[in-house]
């Protein structure tokens, strides 16, 4: 009942909050807005958005290969589990696809006990190459003027927290362990979190490998150009491009990004309109036009993953309702849609 009420009471709050957001926009230049748009820029924005979840698939295939050489997981399972993932984060609250897609990668690669630490290291590189995705985005925006100097400091807190992260983790064990003299219970406490955080470092093992950390960053920063090119193709879909350039689109997608670390609703709906027109807001873009150009663009990316979620999901065997459970639905079938692949051990006894 008190997790009921504290959901409640943030939902409550949420609602008030976007409802004085929303309070003083004119609903008939969101129809108006909504009613002019060109569907094939649509059409283009969704392709793009497609691209980007399979370029970061590579990239997260290139991880995982490095961190878990054996037994070798196939780029087709990784990619959709990225795919289940990015689907379960769209139609969820609290990124529940996070979770799910670790748990079922950790399964793929013969059970989570021994590896879901090594897995949650592999996304560690993912956030460190998002970091430095978003500092690339905020360095284009800063320099079309799409986001205002002075709120150039505010970016310092995104970016120090996965750099640090990653600096001390190999340092890590050997810390703990050292601390970690007694035999009693706190002893043993910390000589586990000492192997686990080992496990963890072995998770970003791609970046010390120089042609792997290339491939893998490659791929990832290609996907966030896929996406700054969606953004900017729901620009032209609505005839903004005479107010708003490339530089704004990637303030767009600077800013989504920041607020959706904490997100309250599935999809970070509300927040992520809001945003929207609080960037488009300083080059002309009037609030109804900002908040249509806000849910068009979350409808493509939500109908994105969907489309390539769906079926992924399917083909893993389970089904949305286990994604609330973090992925842990049915048992594992060998996995044969990749000739790098090899058959999965049953690891049902390990998930349960």
């Amino acid at each position: 009942m008190r997790r009921l009420a504290a959901w409640l009471l943030a939902v409550a709050v949420l609602g008030a909050l976007v409802f004085f957001a929303f309070e003083k926009i004119d609903f008939r230049q969101v129809r108006a807005a909504l009613a002019h748009v060109r569907v094939g820029w649509v059409v283009v924005s969704g392709l793009f958005m497609g691209g980007t979840f399979l370029a970061r698939g590579e990239s997260w295939y290139v991880a995982i290969r490095e961190a878990l050489p054996s037994p070798r997981v196939g780029r087709f399972t990784v990619t959709r589990v990225m795919l289940i993932g990015m689907f379960g984060s769209s139609v969820a609250p609290g990124r529940l696809g996070e979770a799910a897609r670790a748990w079922l990668i950790a399964r793929h690669a013969g059970g989570a006990r021994g590896t879901l630490a090594t897995v949650l290291g592999t996304l560690l590189t993912q956030i460190l190459l998002n970091v430095l995705a978003l500092l690339i985005l905020a360095a284009v925006a800063l320099a079309g003027g799409a986001i205002p100097g002075a709120h150039a400091v505010a970016i310092i807190p995104v970016v120090a927290l996965p750099v640090v992260a990653l600096i001390a983790l190999p340092f890590m064990p050997r810390i703990l362990r050292a601390v970690a003299h007694d035999r009693n219970h706190w002893g043993r406490m910390l000589n586990w979190a000492a192997r686990q955080v080992g496990d963890l470092d072995r998770g970003v093992a791609v970046f010390r490998r120089p042609g792997s950390a290339i491939h893998s960053g490659g791929f990832q920063l290609g996907g966030w150009v896929l996406q700054t090119g969606a953004c900017y193709a729901v620009i032209l879909a609505f005839g903004l491009q005479n107010r708003a350039n490339i530089a704004t689109a990637a303030a767009i997608l600077f800013a989504v990004n920041v607020t959706a670390v904490l997100p309250l609703t599935p999809a970070n709906v509300g927040i992520f309109q809001a945003t929207c027109i609080a960037v488009l807001a300083p080059v002309g873009v009037r609030s109804g036009t900002g908040l249509a150009y806000g849910l068009v663009l979350q409808a493509v990316e939500v109908f994105a993953a969907t489309a390539l979620g769906v079926p992924s999901l399917l083909r893993e065997g389970l089904s949305p309702r286990d994604l609330g459970r973090g992925g842990r639905g049915r048992p594992l079938e060998p996995d044969k849609t990749s000739e790098d692949s090899v058959p999965d051990r049953d690891t049902t006894t390990q998930a349960v």
